[in-house]
């Protein structure tokens, strides 16, 4: 039976110190912040993913972090784990990642909507069964093409962010994340993409 008071922020990336500032782990970078700026515990580890939980950040609700450790092609198998370990409905998910398709600066909030050539989404909308669950998309802005037509979206995805970056990320772009996931938690959908969905200044 589902805890209606259980709400999980998914974070996505890939375990390991070699991923740890790249692009496609703008989702694990983000659960780090929160983390750090509310009360709470260190990340535990379970078998498909490790967690921990915010404390007195959201009055009555239980807000967990969530890490998938099966790699991002994979992130369903361990949202659905943590899913059935709290008992979080469907509605009660929030998950947090990268998007090629929108400029760095840029946050996207959406109610539902498909996987948008993410691997880690689509994967998690097949366990699912379905794309109705909200999501924050951080804006990495697209590769350049290759010149000599490679394909460059799987290391630039894999590359790290600049230092200038992981600074914007710190103090402009995950601050306003945080402000938004009240409204989401309390399905303020229209609120939170009316004052969110917008180019932050970095």
């Amino acid at each position: 039976m589902s805890d209606n008071n259980a709400y999980a922020v998914i974070g996505l990336g890939n375990p390991g110190a070699e991923y740890e500032h790249n692009r496609h782990n703008s989702g694990f970078l983000c659960l780090d912040y929160l983390s750090r700026q509310t009360e709470c515990d260190e990340f535990k580890k379970k078998k498909n993913f490790t967690f921990t939980q915010l404390r007195h950040a959201f009055g009555d609700k239980t807000v967990y972090l969530i890490k998938p450790q099966t790699y991002m092609n994979l992130s369903g198998n361990a949202v659905t784990a943590c899913m059935s370990y709290f008992k979080i409905p469907k509605e009660n998910l929030v998950v947090i990642y990268d998007d090629i398709s929108l400029p760095f600066g840029m946050i996207r909030i959406r109610q539902r909507g498909s996987a948008g050539g993410h691997n880690g989404i689509k994967n998690i909308i097949q366990l699912l069964g379905g794309e109705d669950f909200p999501r924050i998309k951080i804006g990495v802005s697209s590769p350049k093409s290759s010149p000599d037509g490679n394909d460059v979206l799987k290391d630039y995805v894999l590359g790290d962010f600049s230092p200038e970056q992981l600074s914007a990320l710190e103090n402009d772009i995950f601050p306003k994340i945080a402000e938004a996931l009240p409204l989401i938690f309390d399905k303020n959908y229209e609120e939170a993409m009316s004052r969110f969905n917008k180019t932050v200044k970095v």
